[in-house]
């Protein structure tokens, strides 16, 4: 274990752990300084090219509330089976728990010009048989025989990597122990992708974004950045309290202003305090004890609350390169709902063209910001925009995420299956023979009554309605998270049109049917063979 080139002997956790974290980053910027290499390869067929797919989620402990959950978040990103498509790529897919059989043959299914069976054959499914709700990498590194078992599978080290769902040290200690460079930003920029940090990043590099203060762990220091605000600002109704690392909307909180003594007044800041105890959390499951216990621990933020008679939340997704180069992926309008409409539902792709090409400005700024940084890999950037009584669109960044996110899946659903390219000059996704497209996603349907369906049925249904994705027309639906549909109720899906009117009636419908038949099936039970 010399030099810079870090390759993995057998047991390599148990050599981790003889290890300071100076001396596994040393080792890390090793592993990552092959990427490009790698990344050059994937473009030239070769025999023993591969890639390792580990999509931990590495989440509050309290947000991930059941192992099966867990799995299915796993299960998201199935979709990458659509890159077996390139004839001599092999893929190590790992899990928490075994995938149904069913599930993959529908995933593969949707290859097109690409023989199943031959697919199949160069995928790998590792399983860990660890059905807890915690990181997928934190339960690999604790079965230093299982991590042996992945790296058997790799053909060759030089011309593979790790694609994991976020990135921390456990994943980073995956690749290490696997001994491949990781596509995905370094842990050390995580502190970037904060509530903190990214507001620090908006303000450095001239991005507009909403009046607040960061870097804030108790309540007072809430109640006196809110009197701060409030005198610059007199007008504001209500603020956001958000956690440094709260996800998809579960870490924030309302708090309202109005009716608040006037800013100055000597008791103002004694009721500020008071509104503060009657925050508005928008995770219902936690209670405000717990609430100010994590913002005490990790921090966070308090903004101003955009408001306007109208008001949308897009975000922009962008990757860099191996080589630093920064590539503008795509614009989503995202769907919004819970206790105060800020938790992450679903998205429409494209954005509205009418904010659209604003937006990916700023955000082309900030990811030239993180490739300076040495940033790696697929992020996105949330914005608010609200409509001004003369027409005009203003926006505003809110979020920075460094990682992949819900509306990754969706769009590389949709790129990986058309072949196409977004535009953001014409704010246009476009197939390679210029036809538009258009999707409307969800992670969240939801509903008790499709607890009565098995993924058997679903795929019974999806083929008695037609309810696949028809290669033809390449119009359709995919569904995702379908291991989680009997016991939760939920399932996910990705409806693609060639106009966004056909995407939306494609999504409603698939909804409706699905309802319509799960009724069924509870009002008139098959008969017992």
């Amino acid at each position: 274990m010399t030099g810079d080139l870090w390759t993995a002997p057998a047991g390599a956790p148990d050599v981790l752990s003889s290890l300071t974290e100076e001396q596994r980053y040393r080792r890390f910027d090793a592993l990552q300084a092959r990427m490009g290499g790698v990344w050059e390869a994937m473009r030239l067929n070769h025999a023993d090219e591969s890639v390792v797919v580990v999509p931990s989620i590495t989440l509050d402990r309290a947000v991930a509330a059941s192992g099966s959950m867990t799995q299915a978040m796993e299960e998201r990103f199935l979709f990458l089976l659509v890159l077996l498509r390139q004839p001599r790529l092999r893929m190590i897919y790992v899990t928490s728990m075994p995938i149904a059989p069913e599930i993959i043959e529908y995933y593969l299914a949707l290859l097109s010009g690409v023989i199943p069976s031959h697919a199949r054959a160069r995928l790998s499914l590792v399983a860990v048989h660890d059905s807890s709700p915690r990181s997928l990498s934190e339960k690999l590194l604790e079965r230093p025989r299982v991590l042996a078992r992945i790296g058997a599978l790799i053909p060759n080290p030089a011309r593979s990597h790790l694609l994991p769902y976020n990135t921390t040290e456990l994943e980073r200690d995956v690749a290490l122990s696997l001994g491949i460079p990781m596509y995905a930003a370094d842990p050390r920029l995580a502190p970037l992708g904060s509530k903190s940090g990214c507001r620090q990043m908006f303000a450095e590099t001239g991005v507009p974004y909403p009046l607040g203060m960061e870097n804030l762990r108790t309540l007072d220091d809430l109640a006196d950045a809110v009197v701060t605000m409030r005198a610059r600002r007199a007008g504001m109704d209500s603020v956001i309290v958000k956690l440094n690392e709260g996800v998809s909307g579960a870490g924030n909180a309302v708090v309202r202003l109005s009716g608040l003594p006037s800013p100055g007044a000597h008791d103002e800041r004694a009721a500020v305090m008071e509104r503060l105890r009657a925050m508005e959390l928008e995770s219902q499951d936690t209670p405000f004890d717990t609430y100010v216990a994590k913002f005490a621990e990790g921090g966070g933020i308090v903004e101003e609350r955009i408001t306007g008679s109208e008001l949308r939340s897009p975000s922009v997704q962008l990757r860099v390169l191996p080589g630093g180069e920064v590539e503008l992926l795509s614009t989503h309008d995202q769907l919004l709902g819970g206790a105060s409409g800020q938790s992450y539902l679903g998205c429409v792709f494209p954005a509205a063209p009418e904010y659209a090409r604003s937006i990916t400005r700023h955000a082309e700024v900030i990811g030239q910001r993180l490739a300076r940084e040495g940033a790696l890999g697929r992020f996105a950037v949330d914005f608010v925009v609200v409509r001004s009584a003369s027409g005009e669109w203003t926006s505003y960044a809110i979020e920075l995420n460094l990682r992949k996110g819900g509306t990754t899946h969706p769009f590389l659903t949709l790129q990986f299956l058309t072949d196409g390219r977004y535009d953001p000059d014409t704010a246009l996704f476009l197939t390679p023979r210029g036809h538009e497209k258009h999707l409307v996603a969800t992670d969240h349907f939801e509903s008790d009554q499709l607890r009565g369906l098995m993924p058997s049925d679903l795929f019974d249904i999806v083929a008695r309605h037609g309810l696949h994705f028809d290669q033809s027309r390449q119009v359709g639906i995919v569904f995702h998270m379908i291991s989680c549909l009997t016991e939760h109720g939920t399932i996910g899906l990705t409806a693609v049109g060639d106009t966004p009117r056909e995407a939306d009636e494609r999504y409603r419908a698939a909804q409706r049917i699905l309802l319509d038949e799960a009724r069924l099936s509870i009002e008139e039970p098959p008969l017992p063979v």
